[in-house]
């Protein structure tokens, strides 16, 4: 298991905010992007974030988009995730995660980022 935990979740109102964190250097590979999973009850996890290296371009799973926002610090050691507008659905453990080099049609994706790691969840659950 790669060291890679996930931070800074916890219980929020409706329409509330959190920001998460992570140490990217945990993960082995990341050659390509970094990001953000999450696995609601029952489903899959699903990829919500990515950030690519190359271009640092960013995309997001529609759910999210316009509410969330994935960064790095400026020594791109720690990443972020800002959850903003947060609504009951958001209700999830979140992941950090980064891909293994190449694409995989089986890994969660968003934006073409492939995540094929994901270090320790921390939860975020949202009240009405």
């Amino acid at each position: 298991q790669p060291q890679a935990k996930a931070s800074g979740g916890g219980s929020v109102q409706a329409g509330g905010s959190l920001r998460l964190s992570c140490p990217v250097t945990g993960l082995r590979y990341s050659l390509m992007c970094v990001g953000w999973l999450r696995q609601l009850p029952g489903k899959k996890h699903e990829a919500i974030a990515s950030l690519y290296f190359g271009n640092s371009s960013t995309f997001y799973h529609d759910s999210v988009k316009g509410r969330f926002t994935v960064s790095l610090d400026n020594a791109k050691t720690t990443m972020y995730l800002q959850m903003n507008s947060l609504k009951s659905e958001d209700s999830a453990k979140y992941y950090c995660a980064g891909d293994l080099g190449r694409p995989h049609p089986t890994y969660p994706a968003v934006g073409g980022c492939p995540f094929g790691e994901w270090g320790q969840g921390t939860q975020v659950t949202v009240v009405s």
